[in-house]
């Protein structure tokens, strides 16, 4: 179970981050105005949040059951440990609320030109966040590019 649930939950992480790819560049040169916020716009945005939330659900269920995950005092000592005890989680939940309430506020505002722009923002600064908490190989921290 534990293999199934990492290989998704590593594999999903690169859907996850050409979904906000795509609806960072969708927004980018809507934000100016003029543009309606259509439907397809919305849909962009939504997959986005979406694939992040089912990451995120995966992502927990590993947070109890992964061994890279000490609950222990010893665990603040060791890199890989810590990164993945508090590090990892933390900037990652960051990053999602900060995608979440981007989506609701775009949702909520009236003029187009804004909504693409808080879109963009939002999201920007969750994908800088995500980007920065993946354990990437580079990192020595156990990860791999799937």
């Amino acid at each position: 179970m534990y293999d199934i649930l990492r290989s998704a939950h590593s594999g999903l992480r690169w859907l996850v981050l050409a979904a906000l790819v795509i609806a960072i560049v969708n927004s980018f040169g809507k934000t100016k105005g003029g543009v309606t916020f259509a439907n397809k716009d919305k849909k962009k945005a939504l997959f986005a949040l979406i694939f992040t939330h089912i990451q995120f659900l995966i992502g927990l269920v590993l947070y109890f059951i992964s061994p890279k995950v000490v609950f222990s005092g010893a665990s603040m000592k060791d890199d890989v440990l810590r990164f993945f005890l508090v590090e990892h989680v933390s900037l990652m939940v960051l990053a999602i609320i900060l995608i979440t309430v981007g989506y609701s506020k775009a949702k909520r505002t009236a003029m187009d030109g804004k909504k693409f722009k808080t879109i963009m923002v939002y999201y920007i600064i969750g994908l800088i966040l995500i980007l920065a908490s993946i354990p990437w190989p580079f990192r020595n921290l156990g990860g791999s590019w799937y």
